[in-house]
């Protein structure tokens, strides 16, 4: 199973699929926002950004996925992305099941002075005047933040796989002299 995923990780197709996964999941948010409306809190903000890096480590391994220390880095920003993201997910999900006015979220994305993602991108990066804990959206049950965990738990467990594959040594390719 291992050798399975370390010869996947060396195809571009599955780079182009964790790139288009993520491209997917950016396009809802998106939708959600744009298309019915609903205003993006900065625990969203903060899920969308590890979106992005999701969608970015995917691209990054679609370049050269055969050289190995572009590879290396693509999956270390997927985990780190995928990771990030579920922590994220699970604590906003706490403050949207267990609402209270001490377990709440902050006014204003709190992003480092050198990287402004919500000055630079508003569109994306920007949040709106919503409250964490509010739950704006729910289907089949689940709020949004719960589809979230999903999503990030799934690319989270691949990106283990994937890493572990990465440890496994490729058998030794013997050339023969009579064919």
């Amino acid at each position: 199973m291992l050798t399975f995923f370390k010869e996947l990780s060396l195809k571009r197709s599955a780079w182009l699929l964790l790139a288009f996964l993520a491209f997917i999941l950016e396009s809802t948010g998106l939708y959600f926002q744009y298309g019915m409306g609903l205003q993006p809190c900065v625990m969203c903000v903060y899920e969308r950004l590890a979106i992005s890096g999701l969608f970015f480590a995917g691209i990054i391994g679609l370049i050269a996925p055969r050289v190995r220390i572009v590879r290396y880095l693509a999956i270390l920003l997927w985990g780190y992305s995928a990771i990030k993201g579920l922590f994220l997910a699970i604590r906003h999900t706490d403050y949207q099941l267990n609402p209270s006015p001490w377990n709440q979220c902050e006014f204003k994305p709190d992003f480092p002075q050198t990287l402004p993602f919500d000055q630079w991108l508003p569109q994306l990066f920007a949040p709106g005047p919503v409250n964490c804990s509010e739950n704006q959206w729910e289907m089949l049950g689940w709020v949004m933040p719960q589809w979230l965990i999903f999503a990030f738990g799934v690319l989270s467990f691949f990106f283990i796989l994937v890493f572990i594959s990465q440890l496994k040594r490729s058998k030794p390719q013997y050339r023969s002299v009579f064919k």
